[in-house]
This record gives C-alpha cells, structure tokens and sequence, in this order.
C-alpha cells in the first residue's frame, strides 16, 4: 500500500449499498452514499459515478459473515459482488468482516436521534462507514 490511499468501502444488500469513503494516511472514513440495487444488483451507473469521481485505489466490500465465523447465506452473492468490482473498475478490492457494523450503525444513529424507521431513513453509508474503520484500523 502506498503512504496514501483513497479508499471505498461497501455495505453490500438486496435493496439498498451504502458507500463510505475514506483516506489511509488520516485513517478517516465518512458516509458517501446510498445506491439503490435490485436483489442484490447495484445501480451501476450510480456506482460508475461515485469511482470515477473519486478514484479509489480500493475498494473494501463487507463480508457477511454469521457469528461462529461461518459464511452466511448472502456470503456468495457478496463475493460475486467483490470479482464484478474487480473486473469493471480494476481496482484492488478486500473483504472485510461486518459482522456488527449494521448493528453499531443503527446503535449509533438512534443515539444521535434517527427515528428508527431504518427502511424510510436508511443507514446503509453509516455501516459502510463503520467497516472502512475497521479495514482501516487493521493496517
């Protein structure tokens, strides 16, 4: 990895991807965006938007994974998700596991005030925020 890096991070899921953005050299991601998908496929000209504005080096997706470590039953569809980024944007994509970072971001928005209502107000960029602090706080 170089000294600096602009850096994306995915919360992957069937109707709604939050995108965070963030920096390796101030190791500070913050929500981007929430791009709409159906069943799991991505509004990828939203997403072709976001890259080409950005230019990230990376892109860290959130991997799924069940409490005991295991894959989940969305595990799959996110690693697919993970080689069609590779392949459309030739960026270095990295899996991170998320296990938490829906519940902390609902934790967190409800803290700061967010009425619950997660399907009107989603908070999809805030968990994907959450695991590009995680990735990284790891490097």
């Amino acid at each position: 990895m170089t000294a600096q890096e602009t850096v994306f991070a995915v919360d992957y899921g069937l109707r709604n991807m939050g995108v965070a953005v963030g920096n390796t050299l101030s190791r500070t991601a913050q929500p981007l965006a929430i791009i709409n998908a159906r069943d799991g496929v991505p509004d990828w000209g939203a997403l072709t938007k976001l890259i080409e504005e950005w230019q990230p080096h990376r892109v860290v997706v959130g991997h799924p994974l069940n409490m005991d470590g295991s894959e989940s039953d969305i595990s799959q569809r996110v690693m697919k998700f993970a080689r069609q980024i590779e392949g459309r944007y030739q960026r270095i994509v990295t899996l991170v596991d998320e296990r938490l970072s829906s519940r902390e971001a609902k934790a967190a928005a409800l803290a700061s005030g967010h009425d619950g209502d997660f399907a009107a107000k989603p908070i999809d960029d805030e968990a994907a925020a959450i695991i590009l602090t995680t990735w990284l706080n790891e490097q």
